[in-house]
């Protein structure tokens, strides 16, 4: 990739003069797609991200956010794409994804406290599809479990469109509080710019220009290069340096290097500030002999961050850097002219305005086609042949041989492990007094996720969905959705099919964040995701938070005591057409269908989940999403906790659409107070009640005049494709 005619001419238009080799690698990474946003920024501002909890929104390198709970405790979050370096490297892509969401936390002065992955692949049958699986998942456990920070949450998913482009987006939660806080953006001319951490490399060198163009076919060869090697135990030492840094309040600013290296990162500092910087590139401690300017500039070597320090300071910064055994540089100073000046060897290579190298890049005005809607044309299949098929699928089957890699444990905060709806995590350092009874300080519940089948079958629709279940995720484990980060994931957008497709994951995804009062506070934008296969779907990846006072949550397995009911199923009381739209049972059958019908007052119904989740008659709640209530029920039956379920299909549809029908914002919720529910449910959501629980270790199934009986051994045999094929 090179800058292109018409960026050129700006650039020569705005220095008076041709750029030189360094200016114009800078700008062509800081231009790129993958950084200035071209095709994307023009659309970002349907979402709402303020709000009374939120400290720091979009533009930072993470968001900050209060607990409502929290007595001046905040939490960052920040999610971000390594989409075509873990293509190309499965390991290497995945392991720096993860550690550059870590330090986009560090520059907040925050701690890392935990990981989540929403990972995408093509169809589970292809041997390449488990190579990227294999290796994408390996490289977050070998970087996450070294660096000391829990993967506790995630999502996987297969589809046949990420063959040639998968994606691979991890999203990050920290803790800090009002007193440490600092921001990316620089405050006071005469500073002095540290560079901390790793020596400085040729690896991943052009990596945001790389990230912003369709994946070759040659390109696990060809653009190796452009991806990063990471090294989680010098990371793992730079997150200590960061703590010892901040607690000694020595830090004005940080910006981690990622994207663009130590242009983008120095650059960026000075300009959100409205400020200059000075740089030698000389200074820069190196690990390559005879690099040049543009590397030094442009390289993405990991673990490094760029600190602005107070002159008095920068000794005690460079001593703690040497006790962590970590190289610190002092590369420049903070300067008050605007200008982004870089010399070399005597030579000034880089000097241009900085807010015009960071801000100046046109917005991109693309055409947009309007989806279409598909026809209904559904396939005739045998209930437990459908059954078993969904069940069985990679889609909707166990993801533990995911999981368990990652350690889930350290740090001691996790209150309910991966495997759940939501991971709830215990938040201590709130204030409250220190008790015996699980109920001392803040639960977190932390979720993310898509469904491409939704969003590939209705964007904007199926965009909607993504949010609910999201929300939902949390209100079963009791908690309040609090605030979200997005990572929104295209194909080339000069495709009109795609642009379009594109506008309305944004449009889907904001409107229901906005209906549920939940702040969009951050995010990413990751398009180009495209092959010689074609076009990702449309992919918006979500994490978003929720709290409660106190960490026990209702557990997702049966106890096998109560009575069962379903909340919010539309088809199930006759308000709505049922639907397949989206749903694994076409995905694995074939046929055509719309979209589901979503609540008509999701908010109220999330609110009142939350509420409901924490009485105590609740014994367990699980949010149904794919594969519909035949994946829900299989997924909370046990060896000790059965259930007896009858469904009356009459006037209602078929047994396979109100089985396999994916409606977001469903529950089914184990009561031994059933008229409490459906009271607090009154002119929210419907409620049906579908029979009991018990503790035969056995799913029996009647719908439609039909009966379906499964025991658990059986259940789980069908649901451990990943594991068996893996294994």
């Amino acid at each position: 990739m090179s800058l292109s005619d018409a960026d050129h001419d700006l650039v020569v238009e705005e220095l008076g003069r041709e750029p030189t080799q360094a200016e114009a690698a800078l700008f062509e990474n800081l231009w790129s797609e993958h950084c200035a946003y071209r095709s994307s920024r023009p659309l970002l501002g349907a979402f709402d991200s303020e709000g009374e909890n939120v400290v720091v929104g979009p533009g930072d390198d993470a968001a900050v956010v209060a607990l409502p709970e929290g007595d001046g405790t905040y939490i960052t979050m920040g999610i971000e794409s390594h989409n075509h370096p873990s293509y190309v490297d499965p390991f290497d892509g995945a392991a720096t994804g993860v550690g550059g969401i870590v330090r986009d936390t560090l520059s907040m002065g925050a701690y890392p406290i935990a990981l989540a992955d929403s990972l995408y692949f093509g169809d589970f049958d292809r041997e390449h599809s488990r190579y990227l699986l294999e290796g994408v998942v390996e490289g977050i456990s070998h970087y996450g479990n070294c660096i000391g920070v829990p993967t506790v949450t995630g999502s996987t998913a297969f589809h046949e469109d990420y063959e040639g482009n998968p994606l691979v987006n991890v999203s990050c939660i920290g803790l800090v509080d009002e007193e440490r806080m600092i921001t990316a953006e620089a405050q006071q001319p005469g500073n002095t710019l540290v560079l901390v951490g790793n020596s400085t490399g040729r690896d991943g060198l052009g990596g945001a220009s790389f990230a912003s163009e369709d994946l070759a076919e040659d390109a696990e060869t060809e653009d190796r290069p452009a991806v990063q090697v990471g090294d989680p135990y010098t990371e793992k030492l730079l997150i200590e340096a960061n703590e010892q840094l901040i607690d000694e309040g020595l830090i004005e600013s940080a910006r981690d290097l990622g994207a663009a290296g130590l242009g983008g990162a120095s650059s960026e500092l000075v300009a959100k500030g409205g400020l200059g910087a000075e740089i030698e590139l000389t200074e820069v401690h190196e690990r390559e002999p005879n690099m040049n300017a543009m590397e030094y500039l442009l390289a993405e070597s990991q673990e490094r961050m760029c600190y602005e320090v107070a002159p008095e300071n920068v000794d005690r910064v460079k001593a703690i850097a040497e006790r962590f055994d970590l190289g610190a540089s002092v590369i420049g100073e903070v300067t008050d002219t605007g200008d982004y000046v870089c010399t070399f060897e005597g030579e000034t290579v880089v000097d241009c305005d900085a807010e015009f190298l960071g801000e100046g890049a046109p917005f991109n005005d693309l055409p947009a086609e309007e989806p279409t809607q598909p026809e209904r044309d559904l396939p005739e299949v045998a209930l437990e042949e459908a059954f078993e098929a969904v069940v069985a699928s990679p889609n909707t089957a166990s993801k533990r041989w995911i999981y368990r890699q990652y350690d889930h444990e350290v740090q001691v905060r996790t209150a309910t492990p991966p495997g759940d709806d939501a991971a709830v995590l215990a938040i201590r350092e709130t204030g409250a007094e220190a008790s015996d009874d699980n109920e001392s300080g803040v639960g977190l519940a932390y979720t993310a996720g898509a469904d491409p089948n939704w969003t590939d079958a209705a964007p904007y629709e199926g965009a909607r969905a993504v949010a609910l279940e999201n929300a939902t995720n949390l209100a079963a484990k009791g908690t309040t959705p609090l605030a979200a980060v997005d990572c929104l994931n295209g194909g080339n957008p000069e495709k009109p099919d795609v642009y379009g497709a594109f506008k309305g994951i944004v449009d889907g995804l904001a409107d229901m964040c906005s209906t549920l009062d939940v702040p969009v506070v951050g995010g990413n934008v990751s398009l180009y995701n495209d092959s010689v296969s074609g076009p990702i779907p449309p992919t918006p990846t979500l994490a978003m938070v929720g709290t409660k006072d106190g960490y026990d949550a209702p557990p997702l397995s049966l106890s096998g005591e109560g009575d069962l009911l379903l909340v919010g199923a539309r088809a199930l009381e006759g308000d709505a057409e049922p639907r397949l739209g989206g749903s694994e049972y076409l995905g694995q059958f074939g046929g055509s269908d719309r979209f589901p019908t979503l609540l008509d007052h999701p908010d109220a119904f999330v609110d009142t989940l939350a509420d409901v989740a924490d009485d105590a008659a609740t014994l367990a709640t699980h949010d149904l999403s794919h594969g519909g209530l035949a994946v829900g029920l299989a997924e909370m039956v046990h060896e000790d906790g059965g259930a007896s379920v009858e469904i009356d299909a009459a006037n209602k549809g078929t047994g396979a659409e109100l089985l396999f029908g994916e409606q977001p914002g469903r529950v089914v919720i184990e009561t031994t107070d059933a008229r409490a529910v459906r009271e607090a449910f009154d002119g929210v959501a419907p409620v049906y009640e579908l029979g009991s629980a018990d503790d035969s270790g056995r799913l029996d199934l009647t719908i439609a005049g039909e009966s379906l009986r499964y025991d658990a051994e059986t259940i789980a045999g069908l649901r451990s494709i990943i594991a068996d094929e893996l294994a």
